[in-house]
């Protein structure tokens, strides 16, 4: 175990880490399967004692998250023309895209910058916009947001659990990441019952068409597996 966190204080502390971490950040945007989140955490823990140092890591962080939503509403944006050949008007996907281009319209950046902190949710949100033709304007603004906002909360939640077990580092880590999943489940709790609230209430009956609507998650959802779909 010495020798574990040996090599990585080693390896927090050396230059190549920033590389590393902008990395992680980027890909994790469009492809969710790195834990960049772990990362950055795990950077907090150690900048602690000074290295990594702590802007840094919130600079180099919020970069990588930047460029990795641009990739991947770049590449919903390079489906949509396939995704519009593709859909017949008056169709159910059709309608599904549609109600997802008013939602996004009407609070697209608070999307946006809420389904950053929602695991798989941030890559389903950007692909989406750039499938449906968000402004690209607005999405940068809005991506700029989410990313320094996320990059500030992971510092900060190892930052705390570092200064928490100063001379444990593995205590440390696990309080950060701790605080990370108790974050992740409030909000899926609060999502769930708010769902729960509109459907008691009857709350997504589109009026006069009989038809159901969706929550944004579920709109969100749909229309990126309609981006899978028109890839394969």
């Amino acid at each position: 175990m010495d020798a574990l966190l040996d090599l990585l204080e080693t390896a927090v502390a050396s230059p190549w880490f920033y590389l590393a971490l902008f990395a992680v950040a980027a890909i994790d945007g469009f492809f969710p399967v790195v834990p960049s989140e772990s990362l950055v955490i795990t950077a907090g823990v150690y900048a602690v004692s000074g290295q990594p140092d702590p802007f840094a890591v919130v600079a180099v962080a919020a970069l990588g998250a930047f460029v990795g939503d641009h990739v991947s509403f770049l590449m919903g944006r390079a489906g949509g023309g396939r995704l519009s050949r593709w859909l017949r008007p008056g169709t159910r996907r059709h309608r599904a895209v549609e109600w997802a281009k008013a939602t996004l319209a009407e609070r697209g950046g608070l999307i946006l910058v809420v389904a950053r902190y929602v695991p798989g949710g941030r890559t389903a949100v950007t692909m989406t916009m750039g499938l449906t033709g968000y402004r690209t304007r607005s999405f940068t603004f809005f991506a700029a947001i989410a990313a320094i906002s996320w990059a500030v909360y992971g510092t900060v939640l190892g930052y705390v659990g570092g200064a928490a077990f100063e001379h444990d580092p593995i205590r440390g880590l696990a309080l950060g990441l701790g605080l990370a999943i108790g974050v992740t489940v409030v909000v899926e709790a609060v999502r769930w019952w708010r769902a729960r609230r509109r459907r008691a209430a009857g709350a997504h009956h589109a009026p006069g068409t009989g038809e159901t609507t969706q929550t944004d998650d579920q709109a969100v959802l749909t229309s990126a597996n309609m981006t899978s779909s028109t890839k394969s």
